[in-house]
Formats: C-alpha cells, structure tokens, sequence
C-alpha cells in the first residue's frame, strides 16, 4: 500500500469513495465486470481508494483456515519502498532498516519471491539487489501518481535498465512489473489532472468508453516498448481486475490486485475464469485485508472504516481488532490461488510503518485498518519519521507455516 495514493494515514479523503466509483463505473459499462456486486468488494488495490466517512459495515463471520495444496511456485509478500510524490509511506528510511525486513521475509516468513513497489527508483533497485543477495526471486514495480505520461515513462525506462543489469547478475529472477492501474493514477488517460478530479470524470454517466480504453491501450502499449527495449526478463502489470481490460498479449505474465470476496471457492473461482482464458502464468501481485472483525467481506475498502473527520484519524468503537480474521483470510485464498494452479501471490503487504499499532489506545490504533502481517510501534507516534520496531501479527505466523511447509 502506498498512502500517497490516498489510503489510510496520509491524506484527508476526497468525496467519492471507491465502492460508489465501481458500482457507477459499472452501471455505466465501463469495467469488463461488475465492480461492486453482493459478492465482491472492491477487488482492485486499496491504494487505489478513497472514501467520504467510514461507511464499510463490519461482518463477524471469520474465514476459516484453510490447508494450502501444493502447487504455488512463488510464495511472496508485497514490500512497499515508499519513495511518494506527496508524503512518504516509509519516512523513515535506513538500509540497514530494510535489510533486517528482507531477511526477515526470507528467514522467517519463509517466502521464496519479495514483490517490491514503491515511487523511488534508487530504493527500488536497492531493495531488489538486497532480496536477491537473500535467494529471493523479486517483481519490481516501478509506482507512479498523477505525474505526467514522459515522465513515468521516463522512470520505467531507468527502473528497467537497472532490473535487467540485476537479472543478468543474479540467478534468482527478475520480473519486471511495468506499473498499476494506469487507468486511476496517471494523467491523459481518464480526463483530469489529479486522482480525485479523474475519478469524477470516470463517474460521469456520459463518459466515452471506447475513447478510455483505446488511451488506456495506447499508453500501456507504449510502456511496455519501454520495457522491452530495456529489459530481457518476463514482465507484468498490476491490474484493477474490476476496472480496467488488459490487452494480455503484451505481457508474459497476468498479473493481478485482487481484494475480492466470496463465501466460498467457486465464487473465486468464478471471477478468475476470464484471465485463464489467456493461456498464461497468473500472478497476484496483491491480495488480504485489514485486521478486525469483518475485514474479510470489505476486502480492498477495509482501510475506509477509519474516521477522518476530526484533527486526527479515528478508528470506529464498532470495528473489533481481529488478528486471527486477518490470518485465516490469508490462508484461505492462498488456499483458492495454490488450487486455480496459479504462478504466485503476495499477500499485501509485510510492514505499513505509517499505520502504528497503539495497544493501549484503541481509538487511535491505526493498525486495525492495516493490511501488514506485522504491527509497527513507532518511538515517536506524532512524528512517521520516527524510528520503529515491529511485532508479527497472527497473519505472519500463518503465512510462515503454510510457506515452510509447502
């Protein structure tokens, strides 16, 4: 998660939350399915959401755990850089900070592929030489918000020639993801200038499909030249499965930020139909949820509970925190991923130094609307900059089992 994009902690919550945007978007035929239905939530990533209040009502069924089959070649988990254009989700930033994260990942979460994100290239590449020195295989994923079509270009093709230096270095692989929902975060595609204003043009009733999806098209077309003009090693996308139509045949993996829910398998199953159809290894490059009661069924909105109407961010009375929710979520759809035969997933994500769990003041314990297998205690709560230690949650303990012993 990358709170410059407008999730929780960060930034004050524009006026149309992500689940009216999909239910308008696909009352208007825009996504390729319907975006917000009785079974599914938000399934695109919750960096890509912002919210008016907290509206997400909390369900107390818990997803029961689940053995994972056989069968996931790349056991992962997403690892933000941080690196915004606006605030920084890992203020505090120290290499030697991240190595211990990395060999934590490798050592005791007993994952086998780091799928890295953030907006700076330096820590992008840092980090990714640091995972594959620790026998990691990594997915590098260059972010960019509301900047301009050349420059993130621009910065995909200096991600791309130093990913393809590493792949050429390393024997662990290198995977190139190319970017995340274009179509959301950057300018000249949906009319407008910043996120917020091409949110309201994607809500229009009369909004021209086809001329959207044919810019969309074009420019992801153009970002994948970049890559590969630069870059020998299979690449991806990180996609908002319930918004955006990808042209597969560009790209040697699908990848996806799939934060849907379903009672059970064969509504996942389902969903995910459509991208087998491509013939080609399936990554989720994102999947989990927060940490209370009814995270599960709020999937990619979970971090919309938190109330910013007042000085500082609110945590509801009515939202439980909820560790083992998180966990049995967790292994439940590593459970649907390992049995629809996919290449990977990463649960979303490892630390959010930016949400701090405050045990002993729970109305402000911004870890319950976290989606990190880890809670952060900050030295200083006022200041984000601050130092920090971390704690794994239940999630954390789940996933090393299941990784250890799959």
């Amino acid at each position: 998660m990358n709170r410059a994009a407008g999730s929780p902690g960060q930034h004050r919550p524009s006026t149309i939350n992500r689940a009216r945007f999909l239910t308008l978007l696909a009352a208007a035929g825009v996504a390729g399915t319907t975006a917000a239905s009785a079974t599914t939530t938000a399934s695109a990533s919750p960096r890509a959401t912002t919210t008016a209040s907290a509206t997400t009502t909390a369900s107390a069924t818990t997803t029961a755990a689940a053995a994972v089959p056989k069968g996931l070649e790349l056991k992962g988990v997403a690892y933000d850089t941080g690196g915004g254009l606006d605030e920084d989700s890992r203020a505090y930033w120290r290499t030697s900070v991240m190595r211990s994260e990395i060999h934590a990942i490798r050592h005791r979460l007993h994952a086998n592929w780091v799928s890295i994100y953030g907006s700076d290239p330096h820590r992008l590449i840092e980090t990714a030489k640091v995972a594959l020195e620790a026998g990691l295989t990594v997915s590098i994923q260059p972010r960019s918000f509301d900047e301009p079509q050349p420059a993130e270009l621009e910065k995909l093709r200096k991600v791309a020639i130093a990913a393809e230096l590493l792949r050429q270095r390393y024997d662990q692989e290198v995977i190139l993801v190319i970017g995340c929902e274009f179509m959301l975060f950057t300018p000249g595609i949906a009319l407008g200038a910043t996120f917020a204003e091409r949110v309201e043009y994607l809500s229009r009733p009369d909004l021209d499909r086809v001329a959207l999806q044919r810019r969309f098209q074009a420019f992801s077309a153009k970002m994948v030249t970049v890559a590969r003009d630069n870059f020998r090693g299979r690449i991806t996308y990180g996609a908002a499965s319930d918004l955006e139509q990808v042209d597969w045949s560009l790209f040697d993996i699908v990848g996806l930020d799939y934060y849907s829910y379903h009672p059970n398998r064969a509504g996942h199953t389902k969903e995910l139909a459509k991208f087998k159809r491509w013939n080609k290894p399936i990554l989720i490059l994102e999947f989990g949820c927060c940490t209370f009661t009814g995270a599960a069924k709020a999937g990619g909105m979970g971090w919309d509970i938190v109330d910013y109407s007042g000085d500082v961010p609110v945590i509801p009375p009515q939202y439980v925190r909820n560790e083992q929710e998180q966990a049995d979520h967790l292994a439940n759809m590593l459970g649907v991923f390992a049995a629809e035969g996919f290449l990977g997933a990463s649960p979303y994500t490892f630390i959010s130094p930016d949400a701090p769990h405050r045990p002993h003041d729970r109305p402000h314990d911004e870890d319950i609307a976290a989606y990190s297998l880890c809670k952060v205690y900050r030295s200083d709560d006022t200041n984000p900059a601050s130092r920090y230690y971390w704690l794994p949650k239940k999630s954390f303990h789940a996933m090393s089992r299941i990784y250890r012993n799959c």
